[in-house]
């Protein structure tokens, strides 16, 4: 008698038409395998042995080198449920469209089956997946992201409990590259990419798209959060939530190395990206890291930025569209200096300073999360750790102060859902255009955004201790146009002051929009800021957040009458506040 992973199996391969299925079981053995598989492709190579032992650089193709959120589809019968923030496709429709695509897209090369679990092994919070992939690089990548093979096969057993993903590389071509969430069933297809979130199946596709969907209609929380422990003197450490759109930090933030050590104040990593979390006997939400390793972008991480992971990626790390040096050592900008010649680009050809970036904008590292130094002996926790405290930030010129925190939970979720960040030219070539990414979720939730919103809400009333809610703004500027705080390591500094509120001592004065530090509520003792940039810092201009407000309230008007009155009437408080701030 077939289990039912033996029989989804044998429709993915009756669809498909791989010459062989191949059922991965994670071991080094196997790994071994389908590294030798990745270097005769081509398109993959041994880094410097001794100097970066079991590494690789792969070079994907020119056309496939970033998560692609215009093909990327929420399919449900009902366009309403995916929301005006998702692409929508009827499900039949789908599976018609992306079926005729994947109908033999396998033929003359192996399926893979990866069973993976998202989270550690013994965590109840953990689900399994399986994804079907032709792509040895994908194997080899979740390999790092997750506890693939004989490990999720024996905690899956019998059992139809797995959310199934079916991939294939395709012929790569951008006019039939498709990622498909199919919320109802559970069911993730993807062809035509084999780049990051489009073709590791695990991440995005499950552990937001499709675990979003699933912890509305079971009561938890998926969330796009990093997830840290600030240890203060005398050993205790608080666990926090964070929220970042891109660009905003995110990764460095979960890897601080603090500029308070000296003083007790150390910062630990459980996770740079996801969050699942459930309430736990203690009332507290129980937080773990489905994911096992990082997939974070290169360019830009250097010793100074990010001196933690820098650490991590000497050994076991398979390295995307980065350059390579003439000693076969891996190289993108912000690495550090610049090597005086023999660079390969990231397209493989010898490189010079015309030519842009020799590594890729959005190149990539896929490290396992244990070798990070500063890797939380927690990270594992199987009852997940104890959230005291979500923190939501963006890239904000002038608007927003560099910390401030909501009244209340239902304040918090507003704060949450009207997030935005500032364009940076790298992004998208035009420079301070505001984007609203709600909880940095635009991108990942599996359903509509507004349902998202009513699940936040109803959440906070079943949660016997809530997180207390901040928001963050590490990017504000002076009259100069010059950052006001120094960021990095610094900004433990501002986790300082959100400890100290979390257990209620830490001073603060009320503005409209929420509690601010009070004068001298920040230890600012070693850094090098003057006292009048502390004050632009955490100052509330009416006159910049009455605007933000009509652009929040046509924002939330997209959602239309699904949109919680609970945020409307947040939105009409904060109103009122600041109109009676306005001077006479």
């Amino acid at each position: 008698m077939s289990t039912p992973l033996e029989r989804w199996v044998e429709e993915a391969a009756k669809l498909t038409k791989p010459d062989r299925v191949v059922f991965c079981d994670g071991s080094a053995a196997e790994n071994d395998r389908i590294i030798g598989e990745m270097l005769r492709a081509g398109d993959s190579f041994e880094l410097n042995e001794r100097a970066f032992p079991n590494c690789y650089l792969h070079r994907s193709s020119p056309t496939d080198v970033a998560r692609t959120e215009h093909l990327t589809f929420i399919c449900t019968p009902n366009k309403d449920d995916a929301g005006p923030t998702n692409n929508w496709m009827d499900p039949e429709g789908a599976k018609h469209k992306v079926g005729s695509l994947l109908d033999g897209a396998m033929r003359g090369r192996t399926m893979y089956v990866v069973p993976y679990i998202m989270g550690p092994v013994e965590s109840p919070l953990s689900r399994v997946g399986v994804e079907a992939t032709d792509s040895p690089y994908v194997v080899a990548s979740m390999r790092i992201m997750s506890r693939m093979g004989t490990v999720a096969s024996e905690r899956l057993g019998t059992s139809s409990d797995f959310i199934p993903g079916l991939h294939s590389l395709g012929d790569l071509d951008p006019q039939r590259r498709f990622i498909m969430h199919f919320p109802q069933e559970r069911l993730i297809w993807s062809v035509g990419s084999g780049y990051g979130g489009n073709a590791l199946l695990g991440k995005k596709c499950l552990a937001l798209r499709i675990a979003s969907y699933m912890a509305r209609e079971q009561g938890w929380m998926a969330e796009h959060m990093l997830i840290l422990g600030l240890e203060s003197p005398g050993g205790k450490v608080t666990y926090m939530g964070a929220a970042f759109p891109s660009a905003c930090g995110k990764t460095n933030l979960a890897m601080m190395v603090s500029a308070l050590e000296k003083e007790g104040y150390r910062v630990w990593t459980v996770g740079d990206d996801i969050a699942w979390m459930r309430i736990g006997e203690d009332g507290y939400l129980r937080a773990i890291n489905p994911e096992a390793g990082f997939f974070g972008v290169a360019p830009g991480t250097g010793l100074k930025t990010n001196p933690n992971v820098m650490g991590a990626l000497t050994k076991n790390t398979i390295f995307t569209n980065v350059a390579m040096t003439r000693e076969r050592e891996p190289w993108w900008e912000g690495f550090n200096g610049v090597p005086e010649s023999g660079l390969i680009n990231w397209k493989g050809q010898p490189w010079d300073a015309s030519m842009g970036p020799a590594a890729h904008p959005n190149a990539r590292y896929t490290v396992p999360a244990k070798q990070s130094p500063s890797i939380s002996p927690k990270w594992e926790a199987p009852e997940g750790v104890p959230i005291s405290a979500f923190i939501f930030g963006g890239r904000r010129a002038r608007l927003a102060p560099l910390v401030y925190q909501s009244f209340d939970w239902q304040h918090g979720v507003f704060v949450g859902a009207t997030m935005a960040s500032e364009t940076t030219a790298a992004i998208t070539g035009e420079v301070g255009v505001t984007r609203r990414d709600p909880m940095a979720m635009v991108p990942f939730c599996g359903y509509n955004m507004a349902d998202y919103f009513v699940h936040w809400v109803a959440m906070g009333k079943t949660i016997p201790k809530p997180p207390k809610i901040f928001h963050v703004n590490w990017f504000r500027r002076g009259a100069d146009g010059k950052f006001l705080w120094p960021g990095y390591g610094e900004n433990v500094r501002v986790l300082k002051w959100i400890l100290e509120r979390v257990e209620g001592h830490g001073a603060a004065q009320e503005t409209p929009i929420g509690y601010v530090p009070a004068r001298n509520g920040l230890t600012l003792d070693g850094v090098k800021i003057a006292p009048g940039a502390i004050e632009e810092l955490l100052r509330v201009n009416t006159d910049d957040w009455l605007p933000e407000m009509e652009d929040t309230k046509h924002f939330f008007d997209k959602f239309g009458q699904r949109m919680p009155r609970e945020l409307r009437e947040e939105h009409e408080k904060l109103d009122r506040r600041l109109q009676r701030a306005v001077p006479a």
